[in-house]
């Protein structure tokens, strides 16, 4: 008697964006260590030198974590009110930080104590940050000023009040100690130069602005707000060269990374999308809630994102050694036969082997196909979980009953308005799709 043949299930390709080296290079996150803070996250800022501990600004808190901590390996709580803005110097030994109270607080990493304090502003300072000469701090602040604070002796060196509603938006630069980039809710990106007292450049967003960026040449300058993505050529005089819409809410934050300078952007539509070098989305990393912060390890080792639920997510780069190690952990031992005749045992010509019949494991579908129960067969191939999922099945059964000339007997009897509006729905649904009907063309 011939054994019963399974039902040829023919898969197509998928059809999709072509996979590219950026694509595969983002994939390589582990899944995320989720950290709970006090209160929303609202900056992460890793610190420049290795070990590349990162400080985390939440609630009345600022805590410093290592790359694979889970606890806090420093916190700083002297705040009265909430805290802000928490950034590294550039050697990495100063952390400074805004608040709600309108205080400037200045910190030694291996401390705990406030090493200097800067008063002036008359509302909450919401961005702080390091000139690249490590000697001067700016913030900028709700009382719609951005300042210039002298580190030595806490003293203010420059007030400007160009913007006109708050500034929620910061970024030093990095090639000359004297410029620096502010955004405001007032719509307007502007470019300072300490050494005029005044801006040398406005853009206008057309959104209010929540964070802006500046690449490492710091001849573009990214700036998002809205549900828009801008990128601005510097040396054009502030002309505009992208606008990204890719986001369903308001983009909180954004950051590049330290391989190919990739542009990250987060939104409160609890997505994280990764861009190319011409814009175009390779990667995207869901949340749980409402991103309000992120950051990338300079080496892009850790990618950590900061939640309005107050949860610090933190996905880590696989490595080639954690794939060896699961794959030695999932390794069987050798079998009986090796234990009893040895690794390397040949058997001898007069030996006598017996076979051992192969099991066959059948579908559901194809077991009640064996026993001929062909509306059955129909019916678990049209269960919606297959219909949707894996409709290349339901496709592979309906085949091999109309091959089977049993196609007819399986429809028999079916209720017109529930049971026959599946199949015509699937039908519908395979004439419609591209992967199917350009297959069946070609």
């Amino acid at each position: 008697m011939a054994s019963f043949k399974p039902t040829k299930v023919q898969f197509l390709p998928k059809l999709g964006e072509t996979v590219t080296e950026d694509t595969l290079y983002w994939k390589n996150y582990k899944s995320p260590v989720q950290i709970k803070e006090f209160g929303a996250v609202t900056k992460i800022d890793f610190s420049p030198l290795p070990p590349h501990n990162y400080a985390v600004t939440a609630s009345t808190r600022i805590h410093v974590y290592g790359l694979h901590s889970q606890e806090p390996i420093r916190s700083f709580t002297r705040f009265r009110d909430t805290a802000y803005g928490g950034s590294f110097r550039g050697d990495g030994k100063l952390l400074v930080a805004g608040s709600e109270e309108g205080l400037i607080r200045l910190f030694d990493i291996s401390g705990r104590v406030a090493l200097r304090q800067f008063t002036g502003h008359s509302k909450a300072v919401h961005m702080t940050s390091f000139l690249s000469d490590g000697f001067r701090v700016v913030s900028g602040s709700d009382d719609l000023t951005c300042r210039v604070w002298d580190v030595p002796s806490a003293v203010e060196l420059s007030s400007i009040t160009e913007h006109t509603d708050y500034i929620r938006a910061l970024a030093p630069s990095k090639l000359n100690p004297d410029l620096f980039v502010t955004g405001s809710y007032d719509h307007t990106v502007k470019v300072f130069d300490m050494r005029s007292g005044s801006s040398v450049m406005t853009m206008q967003h057309g959104h209010p602005v929540e964070c802006v960026l500046l690449y490492p040449s710091e001849v573009l300058l990214v700036s998002t707000g809205g549900r828009y993505v801008k990128i601005w050529d510097l040396l054009k005089g502030g002309q505009e060269l992208v606008s990204l819409k890719n986001h369903h809410k308001t983009v909180t934050c954004a950051c590049l990374s330290s391989v190919g300078n990739k542009l990250l952007t987060g939104s409160l539509d609890r997505h994280v999308k990764v861009y190319n070098s011409s814009y175009k989305i390779v990667h995207n990393f869901d949340c749980d809630a409402s991103i309000l912060s992120m950051a990338v390890a300079p080496d892009d080792e850790v990618v950590a994102v900061g939640m309005t639920n107050g949860v610090l997510s933190v996905r880590h780069r696989k490595h080639k050694k954690d794939k060896e190690t699961l794959t030695s952990r999932r390794r069987r031992g050798p079998s009986y036969r090796v234990f009893v005749k040895g690794k390397n045992f040949v058997p001898r010509q007069d030996d006598f082997l017996v076979s051992k019949p192969v099991k066959q494991y059948l579908r559901k579908y194809d077991k009640q196909l064996k026993s001929f129960a062909v509306s059955k067969a129909l019916d678990t191939a049209l269960q919606t979980w297959t219909r949707t999922s894996k409709p290349e099945v339901t496709v592979a059964v309906i085949i091999e009953l109309n091959r089977r000339g049993t196609l007819k007997n399986a429809l028999a009897g079916r209720n017109e308005e529930i049971n026959l509006s599946h199949l015509f729905r699937h039908a519908h649904s395979l004439m419609t799709s591209d992967s199917h009907t350009k297959h069946n063309s070609s």
